[in-house]
């Protein structure tokens, strides 16, 4: 059995608990949690950069990144979530955009979760911001279609996790991906059941 290291909270490894269960995948993952800030979790042996999602292979080998592990899990699942070019680029770019989101949204949470008030940088909170501000817009002016796919996931846990950080703040400027979501709440019920 498989074992994905990760914390209930990570928009990455949402993704990935998404992504095994529409591949059909999850009976065959053993989900177990990490402590990224704890030096004794052998999170830090399994992944030498202590990063989460980490999935521990069969054999004892481990994949990280949430992007290596959707490859690697679409691929045992027969390729349901990333399509063949020309669009697999699309998905990909999608799945890019959603996952950016992210990266923007973990950086300012660190920032004003993690830094004494006195010493939180606002100029680099507003670049961030920019960052999530524009590929929401991009989202919004176009949201995803057809059938659900990997990028359409990553955008998901990326309003997800904008939800659980951020009191839901992008709502009220994104009508098109409310709506969006809402539909793919309904397409796709581990959305709901792997919520924070």
């Amino acid at each position: 059995m498989m074992i994905l290291r990760y914390s209930a909270a990570s928009p990455y490894a949402r993704k990935i608990r998404i992504a095994a269960e529409l591949l059909g995948l999850s009976g065959r993952i053993e989900i177990v949690a990490a402590s990224t800030a704890d030096p004794s979790d052998t999170l830090r042996q399994q992944n030498p950069l202590g990063k989460i999602p980490t999935l521990i292979l069969e054999d004892g080998s481990a994949l990280y990144d949430s992007r290596v592990i959707a490859d690697y899990l679409d691929h045992l699942g027969g390729g349901k979530l990333i399509p063949a070019a020309p669009r697999r680029f699309d998905v990909l770019r999608l799945q890019a955009l959603g996952d950016g989101i992210n990266d923007a949204a973990l950086l300012i949470r660190y920032e004003t979760a993690m830094r004494r008030p006195e010493l939180r940088d606002q100029d680099a909170i507003d670049l961030q911001q920019g960052k999530i501000d524009r590929a929401l817009a991009v989202v919004e002016s176009a949201p995803p279609s057809g059938p659900v796919d990997l990028g359409q996931i990553a955008v998901a846990c990326a309003l997800g996790y904008l939800d659980l950080r951020f009191e839901g703040a992008w709502r009220g400027k994104h009508p098109k991906l409310v709506a969006w979501l809402r539909d793919f709440e309904a397409q796709v019920p581990a959305f709901e059941a792997t919520k924070a």
